[in-house]
């Protein structure tokens, strides 16, 4: 089933990510996976880039032949009936292994990520503290080892920003009502400003602020969001469609329709028009500094 879905190819792509890393895991080449699964080469090709939609049964076979942990066998299951939706929210976490996150291998793959947040410093730039202040908080009744093993994955994922082959360009908007809100006391937040301050030194990072002086711009009205790039293929094709996503309190929403996209972006660019420039914004935080700084 190759045609095009009518809603979101986000989860066909994630899906074709994971059983290709899990046919790598297993040492077995396109071909031999083919053979195995009595399936041909071009259909292997088709499911591992996002081209295909697949039954949850064939998921569950392939998983086999790979040998795949019962867990993950299930989430990818679940992820397969999703591949048929309209449009989605990753609203099934039940059946999902915490080591699964859709978000992360879409994060590691893009080149270019947008980011604007009106309420806390976005992932990829939170120091260890705050990290733990959020997670915790967010997953009160989790026990403190998996609380800092989420504050651990989400300190791993900041590597793309640094990693030595093509790091991911950054490019972040941020309310000053997350410089102002004081998450973990002061103490933390000076830490947190600082570290602001020391990644945007980065090439491959720009920060902008937006005051409150500002007044009424999109980003009140979005919400946080973040719009992902890909590499692209050497005929500068995109190897894969933008995607925007955004972290909701009960489900993670992923858009990749060229209108959607375009409605993000172009709130990204009002946001970023209206913010102060990167001198600017720099000034700000170092002044919030200062004012957590003194007490």
């Amino acid at each position: 089933m190759v045609e095009g879905s009518t809603g979101s190819t986000v989860p066909r792509r994630q899906l074709g990510r994971y059983l290709r890393d899990l046919r790598n895991k297993a040492r077995l080449t396109v071909r031999a996976a083919a053979r195995n699964l009595e399936w041909s080469e071009a259909k292997m090709w088709r499911i591992e880039t996002g081209q295909s939609s697949l039954r949850s049964h064939d998921v569950e076979t392939m998983c086999k032949v790979y040998d795949a942990p019962a867990d993950l066998t299930q989430a990818l299951m679940g992820l397969a009936k999703e591949t048929k939706a309209k449009g989605w929210w990753h609203s099934y976490g039940d059946v999902i292994p915490q080591e699964f996150d859709l978000f992360i291998g879409l994060e590691e793959a893009a080149s270019d990520i947008n980011w604007y947040e009106n309420e806390l410093i976005p992932g990829l730039l939170q120091i260890e503290d705050y990290a733990r202040i959020i997670i915790r908080t967010h997953n009160h009744e989790e026990s403190e080892d998996e609380v800092e093993k989420r504050v651990r994955l989400r300190l791993t994922r900041q590597a793309l920003l640094t990693r030595s082959v093509d790091p991911a360009t950054l490019n972040v908007g941020l309310s000053e009502a997350v410089l102002r809100r004081p998450v973990g006391g002061p103490a933390v937040m000076a830490g947190q400003l600082k570290h602001l301050l020391d990644v945007c030194e980065l090439p491959n990072v720009t920060l902008r602020v937006v005051p409150f002086s500002a007044g009424l711009h999109l980003g009140v009205m979005s919400g946080p969001f973040g719009i992902l790039r890909f590499p692209r293929n050497r005929d500068g094709t995109e190897s894969e469609p933008p995607t925007v996503y955004s972290d909701g309190y009960t489900g993670d929403l992923y858009l990749d329709k060229p209108n959607e996209v375009d409605v993000y972006d172009n709130a990204f660019k009002n946001i970023w028009d209206t913010a102060l420039n990167e001198q600017e914004s720099r000034n700000l935080i170092i002044e919030t500094v200062g004012s957590y700084e003194q007490g």
